[in-house]
């Protein structure tokens, strides 16, 4: 295994259990390909929002150094695959924690 990259539970689960995957021909092959190369195109949408959010939004990108329509995409991406978390959470959990350690 390689610790390189961070893997999601689903990526450590196909990992762990690559030995038990056959390989595909024929038509069952390309239909698996086909499958796959549809889920990697972009869906172009149309999104309402209101010009204060936007306008934050474009404010981050700027920081990042990224187009806003990319910080838009990377952030839905994150929610649906539960890796957005909230920050200021996430620093009271660690506290939470450090004092439970404490006591």
């Amino acid at each position: 295994m390689n610790n390189k990259y961070k893997l999601t539970e689903e990526e450590k689960i196909i990992e762990e259990e690559l030995d038990n995957y056959k390989a595909v021909t024929g038509k069952k092959r390309e239909k698996i390909e086909k499958i796959i190369e549809n889920a990697k195109k972009n869906k172009a949408i149309s999104l309402r929002m209101t010009n204060f959010d936007l306008k934050k939004i474009k404010e981050k990108a700027k920081d990042e150094g990224i187009p806003y329509q990319t910080l838009i995409t990377n952030i839905l991406h994150k929610y649906i695959t539960n890796q957005l978390f909230d920050k200021e959470e996430m620093l009271k959990t660690i506290r939470l924690l450090k004092e439970e350690k404490a006591i």
